[in-house]
């Protein structure tokens, strides 16, 4: 967590600076006192002195009150002083509807202050500044048809990069996104394209909602197919082979991660099983879920195991590293909001996000985690988190919320 900042010059207390009247006042009435020799004389200067305190006491209070509002301009320390942590993300307020819902975020390798932003309703935005501020971004090719296309997913590979979005649309820059042209595709595709992954030179990588895997070396004129059946096929070839819950037409995917070395990890569109593919391998392997509630989201941690997430806020992680249906639950304080999202900073370090503005953070791969409060008066679920590097990262959310790590 981020050191509390604490305002210098605190370790004095206040005190109020008296008023020189009080002094001199109450000095000649002492001097009066002593010289005072009558029992009615000194009844009289006694009750001349409780209305003095009194009076002084007043003035006393008054000046300490006007003192103490004054404190941030002296150097004086708020009360809340060091117990309030700051916290580690700030949000960015993005020129965009509040309707917007925000989808995906990459950065030029080469240069981490140029990167981009996508969302629904057409929306893509450029930052130049690491992402503190963002300016819509109007890409010409994609403007021809009276389309509201929603972009789903956006990656580099140097100064290439690849954009894919619904209704079917691919944009492709090989200048680091100064230019994109739109790359044709064929009618026929199976499913629509929800990610994306710059691999190389003119490469890439793409997957549908209908588990096709695509493959391409010369900028998308041509791709080649990876898996050699959507996973509805596969489904209805391996019904009976013991996948609970799985069934005709359910062939879809709601979520799909892909680790560094190129597996993949989607859960079904109905939460009840979830699949994998590694290269090489000709069809999604479909598995059985291994904890009571329906599946959420899934992915791969930083040591190459497994996270999942269930409907109603749990949290699970695979035991080991390899691919597993062994998972144990870890106790997180979701507020009874469900975790939407995980994306891991380190080795040790990740971030969960959810429902209602739920931000959790571990330090120790998972096994242990604490809320951070930074989003608890937004009114937004956040959904996705993504760290560019370990000192860039971002997290998104619906109605344009979007969250910059600041370490």
């Amino acid at each position: 967590m981020a050191s509390p900042r604490v305002l210098t010059d605190c370790s004095n207390s206040f005190r109020a600076p008296l008023d020189p009247s009080l002094h001199s006042h109450s000095s000649a009435i002492l001097r009066r006192h002593f010289r005072a020799s009558t029992p009615a004389t000194s009844r009289r200067l006694s009750q001349r002195l409780v209305v003095t305190a009194s009076l002084s006491r007043r003035r006393l209070i008054a000046e300490s009150a006007a003192a103490a509002s004054l404190s941030p301009l002296v150097g004086l320390c708020p009360a809340r002083a060091a117990d309030e942590p700051l916290s580690e993300w700030e949000r960015v307020y993005l020129p965009i509807d509040p309707g917007v819902v925000l989808l995906d975020i990459a950065f030029v390798p080469d240069d981490p202050n140029h990167g981009f932003l996508l969302g629904t309703r057409q929306t893509i935005l450029e930052t130049k500044d690491g992402g503190n501020t963002w300016v819509s971004r109007s890409i010409s090719s994609a403007e021809e048809e009276d389309f509201n296309y929603r972009f789903n997913a956006i990656s580099f590979k140097g100064k290439e990069g690849w954009i894919v979005g619904k209704p079917a649309i691919l944009l492709h820059t090989s200048d680091a996104g100064e230019n994109w042209e739109r790359i044709p595709l064929s009618s026929q595709l199976p499913g629509d394209m929800v990610y994306i992954k710059a691999t190389g030179e003119n490469s890439a990588e793409m997957v549908t909602d209908e588990g096709a895997i695509y493959l391409t070396s010369n900028k998308g004129y041509n791709w080649r197919a990876a898996v050699q059946e959507t996973v509805s096929a596969t489904l209805n070839r391996t019904v009976s082979s013991g996948i609970s819950g799985a069934s005709y037409y359910t062939g879809t995917f709601s979520t799909v991660n892909r680790s560094p070395d190129g597996r993949y990890v989607a859960v079904s569109s109905r939460g009840n099983f979830y699949l994998t593919w590694e290269p090489g391998q000709p069809f999604w392997q479909p598995h059985n879920r291994a904890v009571a509630r329906r599946i959420q989201n899934m992915g791969w941690r930083a040591d190459g195991g497994l996270w999942l997430l269930v409907r109603g806020g749990g949290l699970y992680l695979s035991k080991g590293t390899g691919l597993t249906e062994d998972f144990e639950e870890i106790p997180v304080q979701s507020r009874g909001f469900g975790i939407l999202d995980v994306g891991f900073r380190s080795q040790d370090e990740a971030w969960a996000a959810g429902g209602s503005g739920v931000l959790l953070k571990t330090t120790n791969s998972g096994k242990t985690w604490i809320r951070d409060k930074a989003a608890d008066s937004i009114a937004a679920n956040l959904y996705s988190v993504k760290f560019i590097n370990d000192k860039q990262g971002f997290v998104l959310g619906n109605d344009g919320v979007l969250l910059k790590y600041l370490g």
